[in-house]
């Protein structure tokens, strides 16, 4: 009969205390390796949700709130960019791909929140390697829908249903004009699987998504040092072409006489185009309900997704377009690195450093345990001494018990641990659409249970030299 096997029957004689003292162990063990999971799931899904663009580009401002509202829409937009600085940087030789974001609203049943896009978004690789899936068509027409997974789910919408949104998250403020889902996006693990994707050309058509004409020929200037070209107003002289020297009021008044006072058939096309801008301004709405098509001088993005055609172009373009005063670009895997080592990471260190804590209590009350039974097998130990049972035999036994009760309390731990993130994953992926991975594994589980054994090594050494110092004749007296 080995020590081990001693040391277990002498815990089977006290179940009750065993028990407990293992359990505060597991308990201590479960909640560490679930800090360590779900940390090492949340720092991949961040980092896997960022990498998809070399580049966002928008507003001056907080760059993290830009990767933040852009990329994960927990925050508020900083600002917007005009719609002509979306297509420089469409047309740059270096851009391999540029897909332009107007957030702001959200959905009027869930709060999901609303992303105005192109049909190009879904055509591209969200992650390396993966992209998009879903049962229907791409966005084709201005009022057309995607919703994600999860908010299919829980709003119960499938194709064809109506969306009403959300002018600025004002729980008052509706939208009349309504998007209709034409596809449902497979899960993806991403925010994307909680927004819903419409058309950005009906996203503009909305009411008041349309920045007032006087502020937009105002920024246009800020930006660009000039005064906007006459189709950017929605407008056209009679070459199509615009008239040098004349600024954005004096064209468009040049082109309100003209059409008073021209041909006829320079009137009619004029008289039109001006009637299309004046609808666009005054809010005549068309077949859908909304706003007529609006001068590009009006549209605005929010944000602007950038692949670059190679790695090496990926400074040199962010370096140009932040020395600018007008807008920023931002890596946002640095950004995301930067909040999980200096916000998150130091988070997860302090919850590490409890539940590390909280396992050498309870080896403190293993120690205690042990030491305290000790008067009570003072005649047990004096016996299997008097049996022939050497002091080392004695010592090694007490080591067995409390190696028992730590080392089997950690595996409790890490089963009970795994357990814990199975039953919290799909809590999670209900509150934030994120899924969680219930197998995934922290290589710091590797360390634990080596560190619970020099922890046993260490409390069982107390009570052990008691056993081994323990005076024979003296204790069967007794």
């Amino acid at each position: 009969m080995n020590v081990f096997h001693i040391a277990y029957k002498s815990l089977k004689q006290r179940a009750l205390a065993s028990s407990l003292t293992g359990l505060s162990v597991a308990l201590g063990i479960a909640l560490m390796v679930t800090v360590l999971v779900l940390h090492a799931t949340m720092t991949r899904m961040f980092s896997q949700s960022a990498s998809g663009y070399d580049l966002i580009v928008g507003p001056k401002g907080s760059k993290l709130q830009l990767v933040l509202n852009t990329i994960y829409r927990v925050s508020q937009p900083i600002e917007n960019l005009p719609y002509r600085y979306y297509q420089q940087l469409r047309r740059d030789p270096r851009v391999e791909v540029a897909i332009p974001f107007a957030l702001g609203d959200v959905t009027q049943q869930g709060g999901f929140p609303i992303v105005g896009t192109t049909p190009e978004y879904f055509t591209v690789e969200y992650v390396p390697g993966r992209r998009f899936r879903g049962n229907g068509p791409n966005l084709s027409r201005p009022f057309d829908a995607i919703i994600g997974s999860l908010v299919a789910r829980r709003n119960g919408w499938n194709k064809g249903d109506q969306i009403s949104l959300v002018h600025g998250g004002v729980a008052d403020d509706v939208h009349d004009q309504k998007f209709t889902v034409v596809s449902v996006l497979e899960p993806t693990g991403t925010p994307n699987d909680k927004t819903v994707f419409v058309h950005i050309e009906g996203f503009w058509r909305l009411a008041g998504h349309e920045k007032p004409l006087d502020e937009a020929i105002e920024r246009y200037r800020q930006f660009f040092g000039e005064d906007p070209r006459p189709e950017e107003l929605g407008l056209a002289t009679a070459t199509g072409r615009p008239e040098r020297g004349e600024s954005a009021e004096q064209r468009a008044e040049h082109d309100g006489h003209g059409a008073g006072h021209g041909d006829d058939g320079e009137q009619g096309e004029q008289g039109e185009q001006r009637e299309q801008r004046e609808q666009g301004e005054h809010g005549e709405h068309g077949e859908h309900g909304e706003h007529g098509p609006i001068p590009d001088i009006q549209k605005e993005v929010t944000a602007v997704l950038v692949r670059v055609r190679s790695m090496t172009l990926v400074p040199q373009i962010e370096a140009e377009i932040n020395e600018g005063v007008q807008a920023q670009a931002v890596n946002p895997i640095r950004e995301i690195r930067w909040l999980l080592e200096n916000i998150v990471g130091n988070v997860r260190t302090l919850s590490v450093v409890l539940t590390a804590l909280i396992v050498i209590v309870s080896g403190i009350s293993i120690l205690v345990s042990i030491y305290n039974s000790m008067s009570e097998r003072r005649r047990e130990i004096a016996i299997m001494r008097a049996l022939g049972a050497s002091r080392r035999t004695v010592f090694g036994i007490i080591l067995a018990e409390s190696t028992l009760l730590c080392f089997g309390g950690g595996l409790a731990g890490v089963v009970l641990g795994h357990g814990m993130v199975f039953a919290a994953a799909p809590i999670i992926e209900a509150r934030s659409g994120y899924l969680v991975d219930p197998f995934a594994f922290d290589w710091v589980e590797l360390i634990l249970l080596p560190a619970l054994l020099l922890l046993a090594t260490l409390v069982g050494f107390l009570p052990g030299v008691t056993a081994y110092r323990t005076d024979v004749a003296k204790a069967l007296a007794e």
